[in-house]
Order: structure tokens, then C-alpha cells, then sequence
């Protein structure tokens, strides 16, 4: 039996610390970037969205090893992850030329889709301060053996950023294994990050070293096949449908192949439209395979992050109950209700995740 072996809350400093780029994203509501007059600036990021989700959440202590240029833009960026709870004693600050040409803040245009209209996305992230990141920035001793950590979270954007920030995320799991902290992992494929610096190559190479020392494997169909080389057959281009059966085929390869998978878990949607999803999730964990409820014909306000926050829910449910269909499940419903709100993180709490978990969100609370 592959077992979570967490250390002992007193033992720890933090719950969770996690590594990656934080970007400051511009909304325009249910407008579109190019007609924009005014936008909604929220943080965001992949491997952040995890820890500021934990701690908002569902109240654990998180931290966050990222980099800022120091000017004004990276202020706010930092004000916006104190605001979410997040330590951020790690930042690293990077000093600004007063132009960008060495050194910014990553900036991310997104808008939600409505319908037949899908999210859309543009990031100008160009010579950020984290994408500048390398192995020797972070004291792991420290912050994994002296302050202690019972788990570390990172991910494929974060290792995509450049020739540096994989060396600095192959660093970083290795450490957290050497001080016993459990790893997890979103294979988060990004083909457009991957391009310029050694393409779907580069990206099998990078994962499947990472993968090597990672407890927790999140990812879905695309992610497994493009950084693991593991086919999913029966897996449709277009993401209206999943094979559910052919997924659970592709995932049993998988650990075999990474006997140190403890478990594995992946979300499901079907977007009918950009507002309506069918939503649920699925793990593996022991050699069984644990599904979610399913959330048919979901409305969504912004889709932007409900990955994020489903890894928020099912590593919560990990570390909360060691049973991996509640952890499935509190991914599900963390997922669906951070998809309700605007931004990349979630607004929700954890009674209203139990209630929806319950089947019992939809009643108007007094």
C-alpha cells in the first residue's frame, strides 16, 4: 500500500509552501481586451493559487518562494497576496531598471467567455523576475528543516518559465523528499511556455524528472500524454467527452512507471459552453480509483482557476481525513464554487464546500 506519510502538524512551521510565478491579471469583466476601457486587477498563478486557497479556505498556514521586481506593479502583487494570507518572507526582490529590459512583473489579460465566446487568455510575461529564478535562490534547509513543512506544491508552469526554473523546481523536490515533506505536482502543459526553449522534448525530460520524487501527480489527459508520454486512448481532441475507463488505463501505466505516486488525480469537464460545464473529478490512490459526484450542466462566471482549486480541495481532503473520496470530493466542490466567482482564486468557504459537498448549496443561507 503507497501511503501519505505527513509529519506531525507541531512539527511544522507551515502546512503548505509552494513555488511559482505570481502574476497580476487584468479583467475585463464580461467585456473583451481589445475594446477594454477599465479592468479588475486580481493575483494569480498556478502553484500560488494552491497556498492562497489552503489559507482562505480552509485555514492552514501557507507560504509562497516566488520573485518581484520591486517597483510599484510588484508592490501591489504583494499587497494583493498579504490580502489572501499568504506569508511571503520568501519573496525574493529583484531591483528594477525603471524600463523592464532586464527585469518586470508578469502581467496576464484574461477574459471569462460567455457561451458560444471561450475564455481567452494573453500573457506578457517576458524577463519576469521569477522566470529569472535558479538553483541556489532558496534556502530549502531552512525552510523545509528548520521551519519544517508538512507538504510542498509546485508545477509545470513554474518549470516551463525558462532554461533556469526547471533546475530550480528539480532543486526544490528533491529537498522537500530529503526533509520528509510530501510533493505534489500539477503537470499544467503549456505547449506556448515549452516552445522556446526545447519544446515537447525539453518538457518530457524536465517532468519526468520531477516525477521521479513527486507523491501526488495532478494533471489531466493532455498533461499526462504531452510531459509523461502516457496515451490516453479514447481521450477526444475537443474536450467534450473523456472515456473515463481509457483514463483509468493511462494512470495505471503511470504508476507503474512512478512506483513513488502515492496517489493521482485529475479533474473532468465537458464544456457544452464556456458557462455551462459538466464537472466532476477522479483520483487514484491505493489501486483503487475514487470518482466524484457529478456536477452536470454547471454554471460557471470565470473558469479561470478551477483546476487550482480543485487541487486546493483534494489536497485538503488529504491532509484533513486521509480518505481519498472525501479528498476527491472536496476538490469537486471547491472547484465548482471557485468557478462562480470572478478572479483566479477561490472566494468560497469551507461550511459552503461541506454544504455543496452535501448537496445542500443552493438554499439561501439567513
Amino acid at each position: 500500500m503507497r501511503t501519505l506519510d505527513l509529519r506531525p502538524p507541531d512539527a511544522c512551521h507551515y502546512d503548505l509552501a509552494a513555488l511559482g510565478e505570481i502574476m497580476l491579471r487584468f479583467d475585463p469583466g464580461e467585456g473583451r481586451i481589445r475594446n477594454a476601457r477599465a479592468f479588475r486587477v486580481w493575483e494569480g498563478g498556478g502553484e500560488y493559487n494552491v497556498a492562497r486557497g489552503l489559507r482562505r479556505c480552509f485555514g492552514l498556514k501557507t507560504a509562497v518562494c516566488t520573485a518581484f521586481a520591486d517597483n510599484e506593479v510588484g508592490r501591489l502583487l504583494e499587497d494583493l497576496l498579504l490580502q489572501g494570507g499568504v506569508d511571503g518572507r520568501f519573496i525574493r526582490w529583484v531591483p528594477f531598471d525603471g524600463v523592464g529590459r532586464t527585469v518586470r512583473n508578469g502581467l496576464n489579460f484574461t477574459e471569462r467567455g460567455f457561451g458560444v465566446r471561450p475564455a481567452l487568455g494573453v500573457s506578457d510575461r517576458g524577463h519576469t523576475a521569477a522566470s529569472q529564478l535558479r538553483p541556489g535562490d532558496f534556502d530549502w534547509d531552512h525552510l523545509f528543516g528548520d521551519l519544517g513543512v508538512r507538504w510542498f506544491h509546485t508545477g509545470g508552469i513554474f518549470a516551463a518559465l525558462s532554461d533556469t526554473t526547471p533546475q530550480l523546481a528539480i532543486e526544490a523536490v528533491r529537498k522537500a523528499k530529503q526533509h520528509g515533506t510530501v510533493v505534489s505536482y500539477d503537470l499544467n502543459y503549456r505547449p506556448s511556455l515549452w516552445r522556446s526553449i526545447g519544446g515537447l522534448e525539453r518538457a518530457q525530460e524536465v517532468n519526468r524528472e520531477i516525477a521521479r520524487h513527486v507523491d501526488v501527480m495532478l494533471g489531466n489527459e493532455e498533461d499526462f500524454t504531452a510531459c509523461l508520454g502516457f496515451r490516453v486512448e479514447g481521450a477526444d481532441d475537443r474536450m467534450l467527452r473523456l472515456d473515463v475507463s481509457a483514463f483509468q488505463r493511462m494512470i495505471e501505466t503511470a504508476v507503474k512507471a512512478y512506483p513513488n505516486f502515492k496517489a493521482t488525480a485529475t479533474t473532468l469537464r465537458a464544456a457544452r459552453t464556456a458557462t455551462r460545464n459538466d464537472w466532476a473529478a477522479i483520483a487514484w490512490m491505493n489501486g483503487q480509483f475514487y470518482e466524484s459526484r457529478q456536477y452536470r450542466d454547471l454554471e460557471i462566471l470565470d473558469r479561470v482557476g478551477g483546476g487550482d482549486s480543485f487541487a486546493v480541495g483534494f489536497i485538503y481532503g488529504l491532509m484533513a481525513t486521509g480518505d481519498p473520496q472525501q479528498a476527491v470530493e472536496y476538490g469537486a466542490a471547491h472547484g465548482a464554487l471557485a468557478m462562480t466567482t470572478p478572479g483566479d482564486t477561490s472566494m468560497a468557504t469551507r461550511a459552503e464546500v461541506e454544504r455543496l459537498m452535501q448537496g445542500d448549496a443552493a438554499r439561501v443561507q439567513r
